[in-house]
């Protein structure tokens, strides 16, 4: 941990070949295991093409669904005299995205193998549940929100 100013700089993420969507490309990293970029470009592009089969615009059904997934408040755990208190605080941009990203891939692997064949056709389906704010990442975005209302006692307690 650092004792000063901290000279971290983000990296820029470069737009994905097709949409040339900065988000899109985070979402592909995201996705991406073992360092196979192209396997996970394959999948995303391939739900983003079942999106578009069912008449939908793909990029508004994507960004629709981070919008809808992105959580605004969130928990943290903060101690004080002893007693570990979860004290709501409102998400940044940046995480908030990178929650949504994470809570919709992490619906997408969820679900079961019975009616779907790829993980094309999970995603796809989780990306169009999400736009409609319906789905587990939406549930998992409502919980967060009940935890830190639950918990707005606490909330002097931000730092």
């Amino acid at each position: 941990m650092p004792r000063g100013r901290s000279n971290y700089t983000k990296r820029e993420v470069h737009p994905d070949p097709i949409y040339k969507s900065q988000l899109l490309s985070k979402f592909i990293n995201r996705t991406m295991k073992d360092g196979k970029k192209t396997t996970a470009q394959r999948a995303v592009y391939g739900a983003l093409d079942i999106v578009r089969e069912k008449g939908e615009d793909p990029i508004k059904i994507f960004q629709q669904a981070l919008e809808n997934v992105g959580p605004i408040r969130e928990v943290k755990a903060r101690r004080i005299g002893g007693a570990a208190y979860q004290v709501p605080t409102e998400v940044r941009g940046d995480r908030r995205m990178s929650l949504a990203i994470r809570w919709i891939l992490e619906a997408a692997n969820k679900r079961p193998n019975t009616e779907f064949k790829s993980f094309a056709q999970k995603l796809a389906a989780e990306l169009l549940d999400a736009a409609r704010e319906e789905g587990a990442a939406v549930k998992k975005k409502e919980t967060s929100h009940k935890m830190a209302e639950a918990n707005k006692a606490f909330a002097h307690f931000r730092w």
